[in-house]
């Protein structure tokens, strides 16, 4: 999952591959709607959509990296009476993350979220305004890992509504644990030890919301 900022984007040209230009569009116009909840949030909307404005294909094609840069879909479950997120503990990445997954070639970006609540959580997928079917957040980040497999993930977040009442039905072969954090407990945590970005929508989350 994703840990560094990336500075810039590389434009990505495979050979052979075929332009999506309605996809493209779509989800072009999805991050158009986006307002930046901060200076770093506005860098990484222009490079999301210079490198859709440029690249050739946006889906991942090959595992783990090709093509880098490629799309990938973030979902928050967020319970609108205390602010609590619910964050998974990824084996892989070593974090406590929210759930996602890459967006899987021809596929929208909101279809990716319904399928992975489902596989990764057992929830259904609804999503929360004020956002409702567009993205909250945008973020531009190198992938952790062995450096052959490093890749750019160009990640949309997404916002669900979500209660601790739920019943929750965890991908255990993907996460160690699964568990509801308080804002408060997000601020208290060991930043190493949380998705590097969190904190930065959970302020733009509690701004919009008052808190």
């Amino acid at each position: 999952m994703s840990a560094v900022v990336c500075s810039r984007l590389p434009l990505s040209h495979p050979a052979g591959s075929i332009r999506p230009v309605r996809m493209e569009s779509e989800i072009r116009a999805l991050v158009e709607t986006l307002t930046p909840g901060d200076e770093l949030e506005a860098r990484h909307r222009a490079e999301c959509l210079a490198w859709l404005a440029g690249t050739e294909d946006i889906f991942r094609r090959e595992k783990p990296r090709t093509p880098s840069p490629h799309l990938v879909a973030y979902f928050l479950v967020y319970d609108e009476t205390d602010g609590s997120v619910l964050l998974v503990d990824h084996r892989k990445a070593g974090k406590w993350l929210p759930s996602g997954g890459h967006v899987e070639p021809g596929e929208h970006p909101t279809e990716t979220v319904r399928r992975e609540v489902m596989e990764e959580l057992g929830l259904p997928a609804v999503f929360s305004p004020p956002f409702g079917e567009r993205p909250a957040f945008v973020t531009v980040t190198v992938t952790v890992g062995a450096p052959k497999d490093r890749h750019v993930d160009v990640s949309l977040w997404f916002l669900l509504s979500g209660s601790r009442d739920q019943k929750i039905v965890p991908d255990l072969s993907e996460f160690r644990s699964v568990r509801w954090w308080t804002p408060r407990e997000v601020a208290d945590a060991d930043p190493a030890t949380l998705e590097p970005h969190l904190g930065r929508i959970l302020t733009k989350l509690n701004a919009l919301n008052g808190r």
